[in-house]
């Protein structure tokens, strides 16, 4: 008799979004040439062939209303969420998404991000399901951005896991006199998540080192689990004030 075949799990992006910021308020809803920035996000993603389901996760009834406005699936989610991985872990709550399959969190400022990084995010947990979390990471090539504590720095191991995450400059190259100069990574904000592992991961207490630094992937390697980190050549392009808005729509005009 055959062996029961299981099922590929899936791989289902949400995309948490939240009108109330305080560097740039409704960013989700700003314009960039004639669309609002969450339908920029939301249309890149359902044109990654390895998605099969997009959702915004979000409290605002403005946001909701928008996606909806435009043929978008809105999940509505509680309004106190400290951080946008709790709304997502509710968000799949509500989606009914299998423990097994993939849940890749994809930034609502993000509205340039290349296909690419959401299939390079996700196949390591497709390749192996005792694997609970990946993300991005960056080579450095702007040094400006090695001491700037927004550029989050990580170090990992010959296998590709991560061993920390830091706005400080890691490694710190202790003889500047040396030749041999360290290559720096940043973390880029993109997550995937074994569904049954989110769950997990927010019900953890907050840990010491993500209280310090402000980082929630911190509380994933204090308690033992592992993150697979996957470098990629796509630097990401945030946008977090109004000039960050401007430069989009100047990339996006120009066709970058």
């Amino acid at each position: 008799m055959d062996l029961e075949h299981k099922a590929q799990p899936k791989v289902v992006a949400i995309i948490p979004a939240r009108y109330h910021s305080n560097r740039f308020e409704g960013k989700p809803l700003a314009m960039i040439v004639d669309k609002p920035m969450i339908q920029h996000v939301y249309e890149r993603a359902m044109a990654v062939p390895l998605l099969s389901r997009v959702a915004v996760a979000t409290d605002d009834q403005r946001i909701a209303h928008c996606v909806r406005g435009f043929g978008g699936e809105v999940v509505m989610t509680r309004p106190d969420h400290v951080s946008g991985t709790d709304r997502l872990a509710e968000a799949a709550s509500i989606m009914d998404i299998p423990e097994q399959d993939v849940v890749v969190n994809i930034q609502g400022d993000q509205p340039l991000f290349p296909a690419e990084v959401v299939s390079q995010v996700a196949t390591p947990l497709l390749e192996d399901p005792a694997l609970p979390m990946s993300t991005l990471i960056y080579k450095i090539i702007r040094p400006e951005e090695i001491n700037d504590p927004n550029h989050v720095k990580t170090v990992f191991d010959r296998n590709g896991m991560a061993l920390y995450f830091s706005r400080s400059s890691i490694p710190f190259q202790r003889n500047p006199e040396e030749p041999d100069v360290p290559t720096y990574y940043k973390h880029l904000g993109f997550y995937a998540y074994r569904k049954g592992f989110l769950l997990t991961f927010v019900s953890l207490p907050e840990g010491e080192w993500e209280r310090f630094e402000k980082l929630e992937q911190l509380r994933a390697l204090e308690y033992g689990y592992r993150i697979k980190v996957v470098l990629t050549e796509h630097d990401s392009v945030e946008v977090d004030t109004e000039q960050d808005l401007r430069r989009v729509e100047e990339m996006i005009q120009s066709g970058k």
